[in-house]
């Protein structure tokens, strides 16, 4: 099952995306978890060990590898390979997390044009295709805000989109543009997941504002001030406090992907 997880910054993407993995990995599954957001915080979540983490270095930032995988032989400058070999890529740099799961760093692509063609580009557009098409285990991608670096090449792969919203407008806005796109991707399971939710009466007004959108709100998840004192304690969410309202209820949106996952994916 591959899953991707996305929405605006700061919205709890990276909590969503790191506990899921956490609890396909308690349950005995594969996992390997992706962070392809720039601010990569995904390893906190997880709950990576301090010395691994410090050891991490992003693909987009491995230079060197990129240029050798990429650079076309007797070519030009600017002409480069925009399908490099990757599929050792994966397991040569992932590093190991709680539960035995499978933690690799993509990082985010620092330009300044939307969709350029740089070989960063390339290669980890080529590196996701491979990751959910090719790989045999739940993979889970904290991918970065917003969807636009999402080719159809890379979308193919995936199983489930999560859009992860709080709420705000502005949150929103955005995940109605990403729902659009991903439908024009061709990706059929998009699901509105709804996080910081303080009272009904905020599900009642994003109930009201997404009537039209042909996405159900799939699962909400309560603010919870816990996952903030996680953060401030450099501990993951769901090994801070395991029974808090929002790991609890991420528990719950973990079985109805599970029970899915069993339905749909395993036939």
């Amino acid at each position: 099952m591959k899953i991707a997880v996305s929405g605006k910054g700061g919205v709890g993407k990276t909590l969503v995306a790191g506990t899921l993995a956490r609890l396909f990995a308690k349950d005995g599954f594969k996992v390997l978890a992706i962070d392809n957001d720039s601010a990569m915080n995904l390893s906190y979540t997880l709950g990576i060990d301090e010395d691994v983490k410090s050891k991490i270095v992003p693909i987009s930032e491995m230079k060197s590898m990129i240029e050798e995988r990429t650079i076309v032989p007797g070519a030009g400058s600017g002409v480069y390979n925009i399908n490099p070999e990757v599929a050792d890529i994966p397991d040569k740099y992932k590093v190991a997390g709680p539960n035995g799961l499978q933690l690799l760093v993509l990082g985010g692509i620092e330009e300044p044009a939307t969709g350029c063609l740089c070989p960063e580009n390339a290669l980890i557009r080529t590196l996701l295709y491979n990751l959910f098409v090719k790989r045999d285990e739940v993979v889970i991608v904290d991918f970065e805000a917003g969807l636009e670096h999402l080719g159809r090449g890379t979308a193919k792969g995936i199983d489930v989109m999560l859009v992860i919203t709080e709420p705000s407008q502005k949150s929103l806005d955005l995940c109605s543009k990403i729902i659009k796109l991903s439908k024009k991707l061709g990706i059929i399971n998009i699901y509105l997941v709804a996080n910081k939710i303080i009272d009904d009466s905020q599900l009642s007004i994003i109930y009201e504002k997404i009537k039209s959108w042909n996405v159900p709100l799939y699962h909400s998840i309560p603010y919870d001030k816990e996952v903030g004192n996680a953060d401030l304690s450099g501990s993951s969410p769901i090994d801070h406090n395991s029974n808090s309202e929002a790991m609890v209820s991420i528990m719950s949106l973990y079985g109805k992907l599970k029970k899915l996952k069993s339905e749909v994916f395993d036939l």
